[in-house]
């Protein structure tokens, strides 16, 4: 089996269900935040619609840099609107999964490099970033996602099984 076929399955279930999420972004609350020191609600959405963009990323260079030395460092798109922001994901998750899917097993043990400002942050394979830091780290906002929502009474979607406000 190739790792993509390995890797496209659960790309496709964890997107699905993490966009189930993002249809529900109360625009009204997008400023809220459950603490100081957390993400408004729009930026924690505006951030999990931007993660797939991470996965062309990871297809299509073998590095990254943050924040280059003497070039513009990386801005997390905003929140606009929960329409734009599923958009967003949507277009950003098909070019994902079309890089990923046009890769070999070679570009899957290619080495990628995460830096900042010059500096190497991670070394992985291509396949373990995928895994690592597109998937599990979108899944990691997702339950953020899931918390915020339920703190506004917003019906939360089946997951990984039922919740209480749906079987």
């Amino acid at each position: 089996m190739a790792i993509k076929d390995a890797i496209l399955p659960e790309y496709d279930h964890e997107l699905a269900t993490t966009r189930r999420l993002l249809e529900r972004i109360p625009e009204q609350h997008a400023d809220w935040k459950p603490h100081v020191k957390s993400m408004s609600l729009g930026q924690l959405g505006a951030h999990i619609a931007n993660l797939p963009f991470w996965g062309i990323l990871t297809m299509k260079q073998t590095e990254l840099d943050l924040n280059p030395p003497g070039g513009p460092g990386f801005r997390s798109p905003t929140f606009e609107s929960t329409q734009g922001t599923v958009a967003r994901f949507d277009e950003n998750a098909k070019q994902a999964r079309e890089a990923i899917a046009a890769g070999s097993d070679e570009d899957m043990k290619t080495s990628w490099t995460l830096k900042n400002g010059g500096q190497t942050v991670l070394t992985l394979p291509r396949a373990a970033v995928l895994r690592s830091f597109v998937i599990n780290h979108m899944i990691h906002h997702r339950g953020q996602l899931s918390v915020y929502l339920r703190l506004h009474d917003v019906p939360i979607p089946s997951i990984y099984g039922p919740t209480a406000d749906e079987a």
